[in-house]
């Protein structure tokens, strides 16, 4: 019984430790943008049901979501894809690339792209 009470210990002891390492951050940011991308696509749906009602159906959703929270929702949405897209592409390099001891370096890698996409489109709002 204390055998199995010490191996207890030491796997809750192995899992606070692994969460502290940024692969396992990495695998959370990209597991929680999953979600936040799947949970959008009610709206999204929304918005393409406005335009097969026609013309008028449209102009009132854009007039509608042309609001400032709408608009940083939009940023938001393009951050999400761009730190999905790049984390994928991280997880793609890990599997099938020949490399070893780069994790950081692709998990900087992704934040970088997904914060440049972000101010890439911010940019674009403001101009």
């Amino acid at each position: 019984m204390s055998g199995s009470l010490s191996t207890t210990a030491s796997r809750r002891r192995n899992d606070f430790r692994a969460r502290r390492h940024a692969s396992w951050w990495a695998f959370l940011v990209h597991r929680m943008s999953g979600i936040a991308l799947a949970a959008f696509l009610p709206v999204h749906f929304w918005a393409l049901g406005e335009a097969l009602r026609g013309e008028g159906g449209l102009d009132g959703f854009l007039h509608f979501a042309d609001r400032p929270l709408f608009k940083f929702g939009e940023w938001g949405l393009v951050v999400l894809l761009a730190i999905h897209l790049t984390g994928g592409l991280r997880l793609l390099a890990i599997e099938f690339l020949p490399w070893s001891g780069l994790r950081k370096s692709w998990i900087a890698a992704t934040v970088a792209l997904g914060i440049a996409g972000g101010l890439a489109f911010a940019l674009a709002l403001i101009g």
